[in-house]
This record gives structure tokens, C-alpha cells and sequence, in this order.
């Protein structure tokens, strides 16, 4: 029989897989918001340069004339900034939910009459990860500083165009993109990529914030965090390090080692992908009796920790509902068969889960603990 924390480490290796395509539909969403101004932007910008001839540019010209590019460019992001925040409270409030569902489903029924699941506020989580910076900022300011860069790389190239003498329909091209190359090919790709790389991480920074909430609130059941980086080729080496080492919960200070926390999981560097999983006190450490609780609670409350184990090694000895949920069906079919390795197989899929799917995920998962 599994223990409680081999159980809550599989739940939340799993709940993390979905995490991270769930972020990625998110970004993508995001991306499309700003995408759809583009085309505005693009022909205000080249109205702009058709009154400005070559031979008539000034620095200061150029500024009055694109007054109505930079409304157009604040207004975007206004308009992003404001579908993320209502993205993140809902995630908040998801988040939270989750946490207190998945231990009254593992915590054994014995050990919660007496220590309760304690619950965390939605408000609370969202007010706290709004107000807690990330990569040395705070959400808002995170969006306006992508907001003023974009503004800067149009104005750059705007000048740079008219030096080498380039039209403005060229100048606007090399701006936007082209339509054959879905406007990848364009200035205002990396803008895109930056803010996709915002949104991943706010999601993720939002995550942790409720994992540590919660694990504060019961501290009485939990004694420690451990560190749990994705393991594939892309797991950058501040992660790779911390990965499996244990840490207090709430102070983060290291046991065993002397590797700092930093900022966490989930929001060390940019894209973090590491969360972290708990670990709770045995029995004995929460001081029941032996005689209040059954010998199956006390083997599964025993306080030890998962072996050491690779996303690989988890993913083999999930079910093939899970394998075909994180994999694909087809996918999930070749790596039973034996006719895919592992190592190929540790990104996502590419299908983006919303939050409605994700709650029914996790309510299939809470009714199989239950059975």
C-alpha cells in the first residue's frame, strides 16, 4: 500500500503536468488578445510614416506622430493585463480549492479527526502572489515594462528604416512580419515571446503561493517541502541541484544540506517548470496513540519520503488513463507497446487544458483516491 506522502507526491507530479499545458493555453490566449491589435497598430503606423517623408524626418516628428501607435500599443496591454488578473484569480481560487481537496482525499480519516484540513482564502492567495514580486517585479510592472520595450523596438526601427533609406511599407513589414510566416518573422515576435514567458511564470508564481499558504496553515500536519524540478534536457541547473532536497516548511531553511531556497520553485528563473511536494509528520510525530489508529493508517502515516524518482520512472507506473491524459492516446499506446522511449516523450502534448477541465480531472482523480 502506498504511504500518504508517495500518494500526495504522484497526485502532484500529475497536478503539475496539467499545470504546465494549462499555462501554456493561457499564454496562448494572452498572445492572441495582443495579436488582435496588430493589424490596427500596423496601419496607424504606417499612416503615421506616409505623412513623415524621408526627407522631413526629425526624431521629434516622429514622436508627434505616433501618438495615436502608442494609444493603440498602451490600450493592448491595458486589455491583456486585465484578462491575466481575472485569469490568476480564478486560477487562485482554483488552486486553494485543489490543495484542501487532495489531502482530505490522502490524509486517512482517523489522523483528520483529530488535525483538520485547514483551508486557505482565494483572496488571500491572489492578493498575496499580486503583491509578491517575481524575477524582481511585480505583474503590473512586469506588463508595462514589456509594454515600453515594445514601444522602444518599433521606434528603434522606425529611425534605423530611414537611414538605410528603406519605404515605409518595407519599414512597417519588417515591423509586423508577413502573413506568409504568420507574422513570426516580424520585430513584434519577441514582444510576444516575453509576454508568453510573463504569463508562465505568473501562473506558476501563483501556484507556489498557494502551495505555501496552504502548507502554512497546516503546519501541523507538514513538516518539510521538497524541491521537485521537471526532469528532462531543458531543466535548467539551479534546479537540476535543488532537486529532491528537503526544506522547512514555511521558513524554507534547508535540512540536510546547505542549498538555499531563493525565490522556490516554480519561480527561480524565468519558465520555471519545478514545484514541490510535501512532507507530512508520521503518526508518531503527530503524537496519536497507537491504539486510535489502524494498522493501515499507520503504515501509510509513516513519514517516509518517495524514493528518488524521475519523471520518467513516475510516468512508467501511472495507469494508462494517466499515461494517455499526459501523453496523447496514441503516444501513450507506443510507450505500453514498448515502441517509444521515455527520454522522448517529456514535453507536453500540445492540447492546452482550461480550468473547467482541469476541475473535472481532479474530480475523477479525488473519486479513484476515494475508491
Amino acid at each position: 500500500m502506498a504511504t500518504v506522502n508517495e500518494r500526495l507526491f504522484d497526485e502532484l507530479t500529475a497536478h503539475a503536468v496539467d499545470l504546465q499545458q494549462y499555462s501554456d493555453g493561457v499564454a496562448r490566449r494572452m498572445i492572441a488578445l495582443l495579436n488582435r491589435v496588430d493589424a490596427d497598430l500596423s496601419a496607424e503606423l504606417a499612416a503615421a510614416l506616409e505623412r513623415m517623408p524621408a526627407d522631413s524626418f526629425t526624431v521629434e516628428r516622429l514622436e508627434a506622430l505616433l501618438g495615436s501607435v502608442r494609444q493603440l500599443n498602451a490600450a493592448a496591454y491595458a486589455s491583456v493585463t486585465e484578462a491575466l488578473q481575472s485569469e490568476l484569480r480564478a486560477f487562485a481560487a482554483y488552486e486553494a480549492g485543489y490543495q484542501s481537496s487532495l489531502y482530505q482525499s490522502v490524509i486517512p480519516a482517523a489522523v483528520q479527526v483529530r488535525y483538520s484540513i485547514a483551508s486557505v482564502s482565494p483572496n488571500q492567495v491572489y492578493s498575496a502572489a499580486m503583491s509578491r514580486p517575481f524575477q524582481g517585479r511585480l505583474l503590473k510592472d512586469w506588463a508595462s515594462n514589456i509594454e515600453a520595450g515594445r514601444m522602444t523596438k518599433i521606434r528603434d526601427a522606425i529611425r534605423i528604416g530611414y537611414v538605410e533609406g528603406k519605404t515605409a511599407s518595407e519599414i512597417v513589414r519588417g515591423i509586423r512580419g508577413t502573413r506568409a510566416a504568420g507574422y513570426a518573422d516580424g520585430l513584434l515576435q519577441r514582444p510576444r515571446r516575453d509576454l508568453m514567458a510573463v504569463v508562465q511564470t505568473a501562473i506558476s508564481h501563483t501556484a507556489q503561493v498557494a502551495r505555501e499558504q496552504f502548507n502554512e496553515a497546516n503546519s501541523d500536519l507538514i513538516k518539510a517541502e521538497l524541491f521537485r524540478a521537471t526532469l528532462d534536457s531543458k531543466t535548467s541547473p539551479p534546479c537540476r541541484i535543488r532537486d529532491g532536497l528537503k526544506y522547512e516548511a514555511g521558513t524554507h531553511r534547508p535540512i540536510g544540506h546547505k542549498v538555499p531556497w531563493l525565490q522556490g520553485p516554480g519561480r527561480l528563473h524565468w519558465n520555471c517548470r519545478s514545484t514541490s511536494t510535501p512532507v507530512t509528520k508520521s503518526w508518531r510525530e503527530l503524537g496519536i496513540p497507537i491504539d486510535e489508529i489502524s494498522p493501515s493508517d499507520r503504515a501509510s502515516m509513516d513519514g517516509q519520503v518517495p524514493a528518488e524518482t524521475t519523471f520518467a520512472s513516475w510516468l512508467q507506473r501511472q495507469s494508462p488513463a494517466r499515461q494517455d491524459q499526459v501523453l496523447g492516446p496514441e503516444r501513450g499506446r507506443l510507450i505500453r507497446e514498448g515502441g517509444l522511449k521515455l527520454p522522448d516523450l517529456y514535453s507536453p502534448n500540445g492540447r492546452y487544458l482550461t480550468l473547467d477541465e482541469l476541475r473535472k480531472r481532479d474530480a475523477e482523480a479525488f473519486a479513484r483516491l476515494a475508491a
